[in-house]
């Protein structure tokens, strides 16, 4: 079985059941296309931008600090911005948002085509022992970071003007605290986050699909099916 398989395999069977779990208004496949190479294509100014970063933190940090910003700042802080960033560019605008769940659908887009990439790379570096646990770990992280970017996304596209800026922050803040805590745990190596690790990603899969079910449930489109 190819390290590229291995690599890329569960990033379409991700995607594969968000397409099919938007089952009112399919969103239109060359938009979702242009959502996930957004998502690949931000990964070249990321890796500069966290390279410049790290340098910043190893240089002015004491080790435990250079953790907490390798995790929150370079790591989260830069992907779910970079994320934001093209999410926002590509949809917010676009005729085809036109219900909160699709908020959800281009998110998790953008995040795991920005994932595909980061996923290949790490695979055919540490090879197939790397792949199948970030199979179950980092890729479905990733989608359901996006799930919570594209919850508070969808939530301010359709808000009143007075509580668009609120979910727009959550947006943002949210997957960089999920993201930033995700990342802390491995890089500290204290063993209480360590044991947290795993409950924590069943968190994420828990609230991850209880926002798509919420959004889901109250479609507009529902009735019309």
């Amino acid at each position: 079985m190819s390290t590229t398989f291995i690599a890329l395999a569960p990033v379409l069977i991700i995607l594969f059941y968000v397409y099919f779990r938007d089952k009112y208004e399919k969103e239109p496949i060359g938009l979702l296309l242009k959502a996930l190479v957004a998502g690949a294509i931000i990964t070249i100014p990321v890796y500069f931008i966290e390279v410049g970063l790290s340098s910043f933190g190893q240089a002015r940090l004491d080790p435990n600090s250079h953790i907490i910003w390798s995790a929150f700042a370079v790591a989260s802080g830069t992907e779910e911005i970079f994320k934001f960033l093209a999410l926002y560019i590509l949809i917010w605008a676009n005729r085809n948002f036109n219900e909160r769940f699709d908020g959800i659908v281009y998110a998790v887009f953008v995040s795991l085509g920005f994932a595909g990439v980061e996923n290949l790379l790490y695979v055919l570096q540490g090879g197939v022992e790397v792949g199948w646990m970030r199979a179950i770990t980092a890729v479905p992280a990733h989608a359901f970071f996006g799930v919570t970017m594209g919850y508070y996304f969808g939530l301010a596209r359709f808000a009143k003007d007075g509580l668009k800026g609120a979910h727009m922050t959550r947006a943002i803040v949210w997957p960089i605290i999920l993201h930033g805590f995700y990342d802390y745990c491995l890089m500290s190596e204290i063993p209480i986050l360590l044991l947290a690790f795993l409950p924590f990603i069943i968190f994420l899969w828990i609230q991850g699909f209880k926002k798509m079910k919420e959004l889901s449930d109250n479609s507009r489109f529902r009735n019309e099916v």
